[in-house]
This record gives C-alpha cells, structure tokens and sequence, in this order.
C-alpha cells in the first residue's frame, strides 16, 4: 500500500496512528490506496475478546463546546457497569472534518463509533459501511446510520415566536462560521427556521444583521459590536450557542445597554454558564442524547441486522433574564 501511496511505510503507519501530523494532501493518497486495495491492517480485535472486553469510540469537539462533556456523561452512564471501554477523540471544531475521524474505520481498534456533531464525509462514510464499523450519529443524520438527532429547526423556531412575543420587529443573530463542507451544521438549520418564521410574522432578518464568526467568546462580543452599530440596531439577538451568548451579553455591557429593556439575548444548549447570568436558552437534552446513543449503538452490536433507528428528540424554552 505504501508503494501505491508514493510514501514509506512509516508514514502509513504515522497517517494511521496521528493521522494531524501528516499533510492533507498525504493523508488522502494513503487513504485513497487503502480504499482501492480494501487494505485492513492487524486487528486487535481477538485479544479483546479474549478479555470479554469491546471498546467503543466517542468524536466530538469537546474541549471547545462545553455541551459535548454533558452528553458523553450519558455514555460514561449508560456503560459504567458494562464490560465495554470508551475511548474519547477531541475535535478541535464542529464546523471542520476530522483527519483522525478518516483513518478511524482502517485501524481497526474499535468496536463500535459515536460521532457527535462532526461533519461526515461520503468517502469516510463509506469508509465505515465498508468496513463495517457499527456507528451512530448525535446531532447530524445520514442514510447509512443510526441517529439521535435534536429538533435545531424547532430550536430556531421557538426562538423567533419569543422574541417575536416579546414585541421586538428588529432581530439580529450571531452564529458560528462555516468552514468548508458540504453538510448542513446544526446552527445553520436553527438560523434558517429561525429567519423563515421572522418572515411569516413580516419581520424579516436580513444578511445585514447576521454575523458568522469562528467560536468563542471574543469573535461574539466583536460580532454583536458590528450589530449594535448598525444605523438600525437589532433590539435582540440570537446566539447559536450560550458561549456566544455571553460575547453578546459582553458586548451588550460595554456600551452600557440594560439587557433586556435594551437588548435582549438569547442562546442555546442551557450549559452551565446560562443559570448564572440569568440567560434566556434553548435547552437540549443532552445526557440524553448520548444515552440513547450509546444504547443504540449496543443494541446494533447485539444484532448486527437489527434496523437502523433515527430518534429526534425535542427542545424547550427556558425563560431567565435576558428577555
């Protein structure tokens, strides 16, 4: 395989076990070889079965979203006395792919995946159908596996009947960038719901008064800085998420605002951060979300033809301070 990637055995070998420290462009050669030779390395699988011992993978962007520990605190429960170890993958961002996520079904070192909100891509899908590695999906959807999705259109919905409740006719919103692929992230469907159901009360949201910003607390504050000093400034603002939130709140503060008689907020998730400032959100159940991901996910380990399950689980509105 290596000869057919035009590389040496130890960057195989690299690509396969720290798959960032090789060069995209290195990375699908070997990748593309692999998928043309249908190459399968050694399997620990036998050893780990002699143990009674599986183990399951978790993807997600969890050290920069904070609502990704809660959900795989419902797969830590779900597994705590089961004879099954969970192996955690960080993702830097859920608005880029994974190298890691690409060599995954080639390594062989899994029994079963949980992929939360990561974009997948059609060769990496086929990938793991290929090599038949039982996956489920948290907060994305695809024809060739099991999900457990969250109703994000009804999040952007319920946000605007608020907002719209509320009295406010000139909104704004602050969501993450987009970065590249092809799949519809969960921010861009509550933004679309929520901007048609704006419509339908004749308050449209126009490209003007929305800012898409890469993730944090600083590129928020700057982003609702740019709203605020429009000619005509939104009255509220929606964050794709409670730690955009709190740049809008930042932001809301500097200029001496009074939130909400001024500005109003609202975010999304209901983390942790959201009780404390008395942000209004959108709660997502998400211990939950991983439980039943990982019981799906069990469940096909069991009966490998069991169907495939597609669960979307609904949102709530939790009204604090900043509305």
């Amino acid at each position: 395989m290596a000869r057919r990637a035009g590389v040496s055995i130890s960057t195989v070998s690299l690509a396969f076990n720290n798959p960032v420290r090789v060069t995209q462009s290195t990375l699908d050669r070997i990748l593309a070889a692999a998928d043309e030779l249908s190459y399968l390395p050694k399997t620990e699988a036998v050893t780990r079965a002699r143990r009674g011992v599986g183990r399951i993978g978790v993807m997600a962007p969890f050290t920069s979203y904070p609502s990704f520990a809660r959900r795989l605190n419902g797969i830590l429960r779900a597994t705590r006395d089961l004879p099954w170890e969970i192996v955690v993958y960080d993702q830097g961002s859920a608005a880029a792919t994974s190298p890691t996520l690409s060599t995954i079904p080639l390594t062989r070192r899994l029994d079963g995946l949980v992929i939360m909100s990561l974009p997948v891509d059609p060769k990496v899908a086929h990938r793991l159908v290929e090599q038949k590695l039982p996956t489920v999906l948290v907060d994305l959807e695809h024809p060739s596996f099991s999900s457990v999705a969250i109703a994000d259109a009804e999040g952007g919905r319920i946000v605007a009947e608020h907002l719209h409740a509320r009295g406010h006719t000139r909104l704004g919103c602050v969501t993450e960038r987009k970065k590249g692929q092809p799949a519809t992230l969960p921010q861009e469907a509550r933004l679309d719901t929520f901007r048609s159901t704006l419509a339908g009360f004749g308050t449209p949201l126009p490209d003007s008064r929305i800012r898409r910003v890469d993730y944090g607390v600083e590129p928020a504050r700057r982003a609702a800085h740019e709203l605020l000093d429009l000619p005509e400034a939104p009255t509220a603002i929606f964050a794709h998420d409670d730690l955009i939130a709190v740049g809008v709140l930042k932001a809301a503060r500097e200029r001496g605002l009074r939130v909400p008689d001024e500005l109003a907020v609202v975010g999304f998730d209901d983390s942790d951060v959201a009780e404390p400032l008395g942000l209004t959100t959108v709660r997502q159940p998400l211990e939950e979300s991983g439980t039943i991901a990982v019981q799906t996910l069990l469940d096909q380990l069991s009966d490998p033809d069991r169907s495939m399950r597609h669960i979307v689980l609904r949102l709530t509105l939790v009204e604090r301070d900043t509305t």
